[in-house]
């Protein structure tokens, strides 16, 4: 599995390059876009979502806003709090590295027939509920 995620980590920073972002715009894109139209939240709740101080995330936020990816913006029922909104472009950034990464999942998965898929899923969906749950250690005691 470790190699499996060595590949595809190294798709999407082929992925990332090609389409001019780093990590941590990407995954900024990314927590915007997963919030849902309008695609905006508070930076405090972004922050909190990416596990970084907010210092960090207002350095960050200004080169995203200078480079037309995101928007900051003062609600106008509540002036003191602040929104962080994906444009178009940041958008259309996100949706580049998305498609790359599902083709070079579609890529990765191309040996396996329908039936497989279905069963690797159903194996994968099993192990990550147990993982999500606390269930039983993946891996057995060794005594």
């Amino acid at each position: 599995m470790q190699m499996l995620v060595r590949h595809l980590h190294g798709q999407k920073e082929a992925a990332l390059a090609r389409h001019g972002l780093k990590l941590w715009e990407y995954e900024i894109l990314w927590r915007l876009r997963s919030a849902g139209e309008p695609y905006r939240m508070t930076p405090t709740r972004l922050a909190r979502g990416l596990g970084i101080h907010p210092a960090t995330l207002t350095n960050r936020l200004d080169r995203l806003q200078s480079s037309g990816l995101i928007t900051r913006e003062h609600p106008p029922e509540d002036r003191r709090s602040l929104l962080v909104g994906l444009t178009p472009e940041g958008a259309e950034a996100w949706s580049a590295v998305i498609d790359d990464q599902r083709a070079a999942e579609a890529t990765l998965l191309a040996p396996l027939g329908e039936r497989e898929l279905a069963h690797l899923s159903a194996l994968l969906r099993t192990v990550a509920l147990a993982v999500e749950d606390g269930g039983p250690p993946l891996m057995p005691d060794a005594t």
